[in-house]
This record gives C-alpha cells, structure tokens and sequence, in this order.
C-alpha cells in the first residue's frame, strides 16, 4: 500500500511542478503545487519557494491521502485513489469526495445496490462502503465508468471556474490537458 501511495504522490509532484508564481492564481506562488497557506498551516515557516521536496512529500501525505481517507482505498482500488488525490490537490478533498459520492448516489440503481449516501464531503465508512459494494457489483467496468464520471464532473467544474473568473481561463487548457484523464 505504501508503495502505491508513494507513487501517487510522485505522480502530483510531477504534474505540479516547482516553483511558480503565476499571476492569476488566486492561492499566490506554489511549489510542488503546494501554496504558502498550506505549506503554513503544515508546520513550514521558510519561503514557499525553498519548500524541500520530502516537505512536500508529508505535506500530500497528510493532507491529501490521510487526512481525508483517500489511503484506506488505495489498498483495494488505487485508481481511484489517484484520481481522488489528484482531484483533491487541485480542488481540495472535500470536493473531489464530493464528486465520487454524487456518482456513488447515481450509480447504485435507484437504492436497489446500496442506499444513497449522504453527500458532505467527508470520505468515512459509508462512502468507502458503497464503493466497495459498487465495484464489487460492477467489476473493472464499474471502475471504469467511476472513472469516467469523476473526470466528467472535475472537467465540468474547470469549465465553471473559468466561466466564473476570466482570470481562471488562463488555466483552463493546462487543467484539462493534464488533470482530465481520457480512456480507462
């Protein structure tokens, strides 16, 4: 399990890059996508530009993996599991366990698989529960269309930003090109 999560932080890492200070971005300059306020409130007190990269490394740990319990399903989904800490970092945990218990909600044939669960934003054992009885009722497809559909509502809320704040457009490309996985 250490091993997947260590990979999945990597992954954002890399997609995030160093250091960058861009103008539109409301949260200021970031590096390994990680802003001033997060570094802050994680203990780190230095420039946000020389955050080291093991910083880095527990600050994803801790707030994008454990805190929100994107780790308790990386052992029996980590697909899913990187599509949630990937959503998390760019739109936080709360909303990217918003999106897989909307889908959750709709997916579970009219109540018929599992009740709906209630939507809050918090990854606890109802909504870890209703996706282990989805996917165990719809398999690797079921993966696959939980997938799909996590990437629906992650593009849709770009296109939202962006509409919302024009200053946001100057993202938009980036985000889809590199946060919108397409496939399986």
């Amino acid at each position: 399990m250490i091993e997947v999560l260590h990979d999945i932080i990597q992954g954002v890492i890399a997609r995030e890059g160093g250091y960058v200070d861009h103008p539109s971005d409301r949260g200021g300059p970031t590096m390994y996508g990680i802003t001033s306020a997060v570094a802050r409130t994680s203990g780190y007190h230095g420039e946000i530009g020389e955050l080291p990269r093991s910083t880095a490394e527990t600050i994803y740990w801790d707030q994008y993996i454990e805190r929100p319990g994107f780790a308790r399903i990386a052992p029996w989904c980590p697909r899913i599991a990187q599509e949630l800490v990937d959503t998390g970092v760019n739109m936080g945990p709360g909303t990217a366990t918003t999106f897989l218990q909307r889908a959750l909600n709709a997916l579970n044939a009219q109540g018929h698989h599992y009740r709906d669960i209630t939507v809050d934003g918090g990854c606890g054992p109802q909504t870890r529960g209703a996706l282990r009885t989805y996917l165990d009722r719809r398999g690797e497809q079921g993966e696959i269309v939980m997938l799909r559909l996590l990437n629906c509502l992650q593009g849709t809320r770009y296109l939202e930003l962006a509409e919302d704040r024009e200053s946001q457009e100057d993202f938009l490309f980036g985000w889809v090109l590199h946060r919108v996985q397409i496939g399986s």
